[in-house]
């Protein structure tokens, strides 16, 4: 027993029980951080360096309370036996009897997430839509729940209209089948009538979508737009087209299991009780920003622009690439668009320079670099000529919004 007095509150032992190499389970961590240095509680927190070693003499952890991961089904069975307060995390079920009726439950609202994701594809004027999912396992209960969310808003909609292959589950990632998976994954994208909304259970799932796509030439956004679930950096810096996501309450939902548990240490008994924590939003990027367009030379070129704009590309290349003359190409942009083909990839760089400033991730010069300028003193040039500002200008402007 630590000795504890009112200037020197008990310190409790808490074990985490989360998979840290997942952004979902980091961000909850970092909730459960937040509440920690917002008030006085003391914890000695346990948190397993590897996750696969996590559970091992769990249940006989000498500690005061433990919020645990209940979405992974070998935790909830560790846990069984265990007479510590527990903090419940997951995803919401429509059957009352899923949730645990021993322990509080914080939960992501998996209905309300897949809403947010189905109303920006439909805001972005698409009419054509699917659901890509993982395979059923006891571990993947939270993707069912997407999918029966999906379902119902689909059949809401238009009763009659779900295909029975708007559902695509695809196999699990592995090297052994990451070629079939693929090949698979491209004859289901293709079959799909165009152009197609898509979301994902997951940026995972979405960022394996983009590069399906971009192996069976299909245009991002244009033929095949895509959303996906949790907001994970590491999706966007793996694809050439920055991956729209829906923002889950991780941190909230963090913040929220370590009040609970804080009120349980003080004897405060709370089974069966339940937060449902809606998400935050939609962080809306290139893959789903959809905008119809008829002419498929246009749409072929904006493709091409999207992924190479920043190596330096020329008109030249891009009418290479959609197989029709430089002055044939530029007539197409011109009278869809009302732009140049040169307009179109400057205007391609402006967007990844004024993001990366945004992010405050790189200097003025590798910014310059990296969004393809030729020099630091064109860029200048440009953003004076586009946005009547320098990029250091432009980079206040938005730190200053940020904080407004």
């Amino acid at each position: 027993m630590h000795s504890h007095s009112p200037a020197h509150p008990r310190i409790h032992r808490i074990a985490l029980l989360f998979n840290a190499n997942k952004v979902y389970d980091r961000d909850i961590i970092v909730g459960i951080g937040d509440y920690l240095r917002s008030t006085r509680v003391t914890w000695e927190l346990f948190l397993e360096d590897d996750f696969r070693c996590r559970l091992a003499g769990i249940e006989h952890f000498d500690g005061d309370g433990i919020i645990a991961d209940f979405d992974d089904p070998d935790v909830a069975d560790a846990l069984r036996p265990c007479r510590l307060p527990i903090v419940a995390i997951g995803a919401s079920y429509e059957d009352e009897t899923a949730y645990p009726s021993q322990h509080p439950y914080v939960a992501t609202d998996n209905a309300q997430l897949i809403a947010l994701a189905y109303k920006h594809l439909i805001d972005a004027g698409l009419e054509n839509f699917a659901l890509y999912s993982v395979p059923v396992s006891p571990a993947h209960r939270w993707a069912l729940e997407r999918e029966r969310a999906y379902l119902r808003l689909r059949q809401a909609d238009q009763p009659n209209a779900c295909a029975p292959d708007e559902i695509y589950r695809g196999l699990a990632t592995s090297a052994m089948s990451w070629n079939q998976s693929s090949a698979q994954l491209i004859d289901w994208l293709r079959a799909l009538p165009k152009p197609v909304g898509i979301i994902a259970v997951t940026d995972a799932r979405a960022r394996h979508l983009l590069q399906a796509c971009l192996l069976a030439d299909l245009a991002v956004p244009e033929q095949v737009a895509i959303i996906g679930i949790d907001n994970d950096p590491l999706a966007r810096t793996l694809g050439r087209i920055p991956l729209s996501s829906v923002i889950q309450s991780t941190e909230e939902m963090g913040r929220t299991a370590a009040q609970l548990l804080h009120q349980m240490l003080g004897g405060v008994r709370l089974p069966g009780h339940r937060v449902l924590v809606p998400p935050v939003g939609v962080n809306a990027l290139a893959s789903s920003r959809h905008q119809p367009l008829s002419n498929a030379y246009v749409m072929r070129a904006r493709h091409f622009i999207r992924q190479y704009a920043c190596q330096g590309i020329k008109t030249e290349q891009v009418a290479a690439y959609v197989g029709i003359s430089r002055s044939a190409l530029e007539e197409h942009f011109r009278r869809d668009l009302g732009c140049t083909v040169h307009q179109a990839i400057l205007s391609h760089k402006l967007d990844v320079a004024k993001e990366m400033l945004a992010r405050r991730d790189a200097s003025s010069s590798d910014v310059a670099v990296r969004s393809g300028f030729t020099s630091l003193q064109y860029m200048y040039t440009v953003f004076r000529r586009e946005l009547d500002c320098t990029p250091r200008e432009y980079q206040e402007r938005m730190t200053l919004s940020v904080r407004a």
